[in-house]
């Protein structure tokens, strides 16, 4: 319920009358049934800009830390995504990636939307990342078509670090659905799983025109932080 409340008469509303986004290939999105809608993560606003222009209900893998965050914010936070049906996926530990394939399968055996961020966190600095091989391994699994988005402007907008994010026009664009039926039964292939990210990325490389890093974002980010102690986040 409050899914709902929040998309059509709280938060919805205002975000497209704040950011006036431009939605491109709506369409793309089935009008039923499972699919992974799979993006680029500029910013935090993009956990509600995009489900606030989707017409169906989408639920997010969201990482755990927002779930566990001290003090009245973050209870606050995790709060919000809890009554918002979001998902917490804890990142640390070898067995992270299995329970994120977990319950992604979960939302898409139900017949949901289920949106993720491949990069496995948000670029730090407005390029795109290495996909992680997770949103392809719950793709063969569920046998659902993907559908690539890209999220234009909402870095500029709230970039890491920034608490409140510019008012200034975004843009969000989905691509046409992608099919691979053709590596059914290659689902533990790693190979293939890599083939199927690296196709993913590409897609959404297309439509949002960032530069692209063949590097996982995460290992960056590390090193970026031993280098500059103060720029960690």
């Amino acid at each position: 319920m409050f899914y709902h409340v929040l998309k059509y008469v709280l938060l919805g509303p205002l975000l497209r009358l704040l950011f006036r986004p431009r939605i491109e290939g709506l369409e793309h999105i089935p009008d039923d049934g499972a699919a992974i809608v799979a993006g680029n993560h500029l910013s935090f606003s993009d956990h509600f800009l995009m489900p606030a222009i989707i017409k169906r209900r989408i639920t997010f893998l969201a990482k755990a830390e927002y779930f566990t965050g001290p003090g009245l914010k973050g209870r606050l936070t995790a709060a919000f995504f809890r009554s918002a049906g979001q998902i917490p996926v804890d990142r640390s530990g070898k067995e992270a990636g299995k329970a994120a394939i977990r319950e992604g399968l979960g939302v898409l055996g139900k017949g949901e939307l289920l949106g993720i961020y491949p990069e496995g966190t948000r670029s730090h600095d407005g390029r795109l990342y290495k996909g992680k091989v997770g949103v392809a391994a719950m793709a063969l699994q569920a046998r659902v078509p993907v559908v690539p988005c890209a999220m234009v402007g909402t870095f500029e907008i709230q970039p890491p670090g920034q608490v409140v994010p510019r008012i200034k026009r975004v843009t969000i664009r989905f691509g046409e659905p992608l099919d691979f039926s053709r590596y059914e039964g290659m689902e533990n292939e790693k190979a293939a799983l890599r083939a199927v990210t690296d196709e993913i990325m590409y897609a959404i490389l297309d439509l949002s025109g960032q530069e692209y890093v063949d590097r996982y974002a995460a290992e960056v980010k590390a090193e970026q932080a031993k280098k500059f102690p103060r720029l960690r986040r």
